[in-house]
């Protein structure tokens, strides 16, 4: 039986993280030649009004907890006017040492675009679409079509609701009030309505075993990820962190079944289900159809079935 939900209401902690009330835009009155970092556009009209536009990621944070807890890749997502949500400050030019569950070298570190406009550095087309921000894990919003793009880019919002996501039901674990609120301000800032849309949802839950080569487990994911990224159609990745008794859940979103197929093919996917029973106390892995309504006023989550 689906499960249907209508005109959910907005939880208070979600409205926090999308209230874009304090943002605060100065237009520089001096001209200076030096090096400096991008600055937003000085008006409405110097921003680009291109939906598969976002802030560049070399802007946005690395740390996994604010990616995954927080939904920080939603500071990518540009306002209405085509404005940044959060005024941009030097973008990072070395890994962030502030989470140790993040492993990263220098030489994968985002970097700005190469060309010699500001403006053009300071957007890409390049989403953050997991708790990886770094180059070969991003989101191309060029490759998708519009309905996919706005579930996608609203999907930088999602973000757990309780702190027994793991074991819990999944509907109530994910803040999906505040990505269709998200959605239905995208596509008004589209000009249109969100058409009815039917996407392919693997959820994943597991219990690692104890004393498991934590090292190796993140070589696979995230070599994993890349090979899902490359192939395309992977709207979004989530995982969060595992419980006192190593219990976890993890999600992705895609397009389609069948860009979830082709994803999967490649040799580190292999490896990680070869690395199953060596990792994993248990796992439960199962398919859905994740339906967005007509005006993203509700959802169906139901088995998926052919």
């Amino acid at each position: 039986m689906a499960l249907r939900i209508e005109n959910p209401a907005l939880q208070a902690r979600d409205n926090d993280i999308l209230s874009t009330d304090n943002l605060d835009f100065k237009t520089p009155t001096t001209i200076t030649i030096t090096e400096i970092p991008p600055s937003p556009p000085t008006s409405i009209n110097d921003a680009p009004h291109d939906p598969s536009l976002v802030l560049n990621p070399a802007f946005v944070t690395q740390e996994f907890d604010l990616l995954r807890f927080e939904a920080a890749a939603y500071e990518q997502i540009l306002t209405g006017n085509g404005l940044p949500r959060t005024t941009p400050t030097t973008p990072r030019t070395q890994p962030s040492d502030s989470n140790s569950d993040v492993r990263i070298s220098a030489n994968e570190e985002p970097q700005l675009e190469n060309t010699s406009d500001d403006i053009d550095q300071l957007y890409s087309t390049h989403l953050i679409s997991s708790p990886y921000n770094n180059p070969g894990h991003y989101l191309d919003l060029t490759t998708l079509p519009f309905p996919s793009l706005l579930f996608a880019k609203a999907l930088s919002a999602l973000a757990p609701t309780r702190p027994d996501y793991a074991t819990a039901p999944y509907t109530s674990s994910l803040n999906f009030s505040v990505v269709l609120s998200v959605l239905r301000s995208l596509s008004a800032d589209a000009g249109t309505v969100f058409p009815a849309s039917s996407f392919y949802v693997v959820v994943f839950r597991s219990q690692l075993k104890e004393g498991i080569d934590g090292d190796w487990l993140y070589k696979l994911d995230y070599e994993s990820h890349r090979e899902a990224c490359e192939s395309g159609g992977l709207l979004k990745y989530w995982f969060g962190k595992g419980s006192g008794e190593r219990r976890n859940l993890a999600t992705c979103f895609w397009h389609s079944r069948e860009d979830a197929y082709n994803g999967g093919k490649g040799p580190w996917h292999k490896k990680a289900r070869a690395a199953g029973r060596e990792l994993y106390e248990s796992i439960v892995f199962s398919t859905h159809r994740f339906t967005v309504l007509e005006g993203a006023t509700g959802y169906t989550f139901e088995d998926w079935k052919d």
